[in-house]
């Protein structure tokens, strides 16, 4: 029950685009929203049920609300952004970026010069990135030096200092690295014009640099100075290999925002690539920590605001994998279906994919709990079950022409082998090979005994075999009361179509899923297990026929041999000392004797 005050507060909210603020009974900012119609969207979180616990923990909270009014969508999520930012309050998304990114500088100063950098300095200087892939940076940083002769001292070149003939000529002047603009060599004009091609490189836009080169070139050969000619033709060379690199669109695709996205139950992992004249410029991978249960539209929202803030970007068009419910006037939103724009698409949803598996691995080698909650939480929602199957019971048949019949009961615990739990069955009521009936009784013996020591029952049963098999299944756990308790599946000879009793057609599972591997690994278990008790019993059932055969060896004897030597193999291989151990020497003997 809200208080008289909430209530007037929610019923004054205007029905505009805003953000708003929630807090708790200390005062404390503890969630920041955003929202197209801000009462509507206040409003939903006290008339709605929260199944999402944490959200009803937030509802149970709020004693207070404040909100700011603006003019567009687009503008209640940069400000939602920036605010989260600021007081990063405890039940909003968490942006997990542990990381400081390069930059590359171009700096605020006569003769500017470039570096890599980690710190953002607000003195006036410009900032390209941040560059997620240091290898990227380096290759930009080289294709410059290669390309341009600038400085890398940090001399104070004050028309004062250069004047008064503060400098000598360094090494750099010496091998061609710089112009020398310390001692005049080189005016400022002429620097400045090389800052501005650099900055469109790092921007992205070779082709005006390209231009401007084969410009250079094309003068220096007008005036007949080849080598200068040729130095400009390695320089383009240079850029059209770098460009080559880097290009994987047409260049009429120019300035745009990729986003790629995939989540789990706990996180979301989106990749950002910018491309400018069809060639990727920047890009960068990182994973947000949902708290309450939010749509992958919201998570995505909250993605794009902080991206396209950290990379000052003002491209016009985003392309994302999913429809966005945002709108705004200068802002377009692409989902594309085929060519060069979903080649993007997709190159970017790869990185995602390949990001979320490499963290996952690393979150499970640390807490390997969180693999098994992952493995079973999947496994429920692919086998539609209502509970994660922490313990799962299997069971195969194993019969030669009805000979030595016998069934095996696999147990796995937290999707996990767990061997002391193992069961045999010795079939006692079934004559001749009928697997339905071998089934039924083994079904029946199972659960009726767990039933009377009061065990716990498995979250899952699977059968190994067709629909025959199922229903013999079925049939004894209805005659026990536990039908409709405890799900209950058969496995097809195709190992994907999985069958429920009520089901006419069979469930089919991703071939790549974790819980097919689980599956498989199963009905494998089962069956290796079931196959080594069969052949266990029918090597002492053929032993014993032989056995019965030989005159003067009743039916202790057979057992003395059984108990020791244990296998066929065995007993014909013994020497006459070692049979003679065990049933004396005249029975040995006649052993010996049939064998041979």
């Amino acid at each position: 029950m809200h208080s008289a005050y909430l209530v007037r507060v929610i019923s004054s909210l205007p029905e505009t685009p805003g953000v708003y603020k929630y807090y708790d009974a200390e005062g404390m900012l503890i969630y920041i929203g955003k929202a197209k119609n801000l009462k509507r969207r206040v409003t939903s979180y006290f008339t709605k049920n929260h199944d999402n616990r944490k959200t009803a923990v937030l509802v149970s909270k709020i004693v207070d609300i404040q909100f700011t009014l603006v003019d567009t969508e687009i503008d209640a999520l940069l400000l939602e952004n920036s605010l989260i930012k600021k007081f990063q309050p405890k039940f909003n998304i968490n942006l997990k970026d542990d990381k400081t990114y390069p930059y590359i500088c171009v700096k605020n100063e006569r003769f500017p010069r470039i570096f890599s950098t980690r710190q953002l300095i607000r003195d006036g200087s410009e900032y390209f990135g941040p560059y997620a892939n240091g290898t990227m940076m380096h290759t930009v940083m080289e294709v410059i030096k290669t390309l341009f002769q600038i400085r890398t001292c940090n001399l104070n070149l004050s028309e004062e200092n250069i004047h008064a003939k503060k400098f000598k000529v360094c090494l750099e002047y010496q091998i061609g690295n710089c112009k020398a603009p310390c001692v005049a060599f080189q005016n400022e004009e002429d620097y400045n014009d090389t800052i501005k091609q650099i900055k469109n490189i790092l921007r992205g836009n070779l082709g005006v640099v390209i231009t401007h080169l084969k410009g250079m070139m094309n003068d220096a050969a007008a005036q007949l100075k080849f080598e200068q000619a040729s130095e400009y033709k390695n320089k383009l060379a240079t850029l059209e290999h770098y460009q080559s690199k880097s290009t994987i669109v047409n260049s009429s695709i120019n300035n745009i925002d990729v986003f790629g996205f995939v989540s789990d139950e706990r996180f979301a992992f989106v990749n950002y690539l910018k491309v400018v004249n069809g060639m990727i410029i920047q890009t960068q991978t990182f994973e947000l920590k949902k708290k309450l249960d939010e749509s992958q539209e919201e998570l995505l929202e909250f993605a794009i605001a902080e991206v396209r803030e950290q990379y000052k970007s003002n491209s016009p068009e985003i392309i994302v994998p999913f429809d966005m419910p945002l709108q705004d006037e200068q802002l377009t939103f692409t989902v594309p279906k085929a060519g060069d724009k979903k080649k993007l698409l997709d190159l970017s949803m790869k990185n995602a994919i390949y990001y979320k598996r490499e963290k996952l691995n690393q979150y499970e080698l640390l807490n390997p709990d969180l693999k098994v909650e992952r493995v079973l939480t999947q496994m429920m929602n692919d086998l539609r079950l209502t509970e994660l199957p922490k313990h799962i019971e299997c069971f195969d048949n194993s019969n030669i022409m009805g000979t030595y019949p016998v069934s095996a009961c696999v147990v796995f615990k937290d999707a996990k082998p767990s061997k002391k739990d193992y069961r045999h069955f010795n079939v006692k009521t079934v004559e001749g090979p009928n697997d339905f009936a071998t089934m039924k009784e083994v079904v029946f013996r199972r659960y009726k005994r767990m039933l009377d020591e009061g065990e716990a029952l498995p979250n899952l049963i699977v059968i190994d075999g067709g629909k025959g098999q199922l229903s013999s299944a079925v049939e004894s756990m209805k005659e026990l009361g536990i039908y409709g308790k405890i799900p209950v599946l058969g496995i097809a000879k195709r190992l994907e179509e999985l069958y429920y009793p009520e089901d006419e057609l069979p469930l089919y599972i991703d071939k790549k899923s974790e819980t097919l591997k689980i599956i498989q690994q199963i009905r494998d278990e089962a069956h290796r297990f079931g196959i080594t008790h069969h052949r266990s019993r029918r090597d002492k059932g053929t032993l014993k026929s032989e056995l019965e055969d030989i005159k003067g060896i009743g039916e202790e004897t057979i057992k003395l041999l059984l108990n020791e030597l244990r296998s066929v193999k065995k007993i014909k291989e013994a020497s006459l000392e070692e049979l003679s151990q065990i049933i004396g020497n005249a029975r040995a003997k006649l052993i010996i004797e049939y064998f041979k």
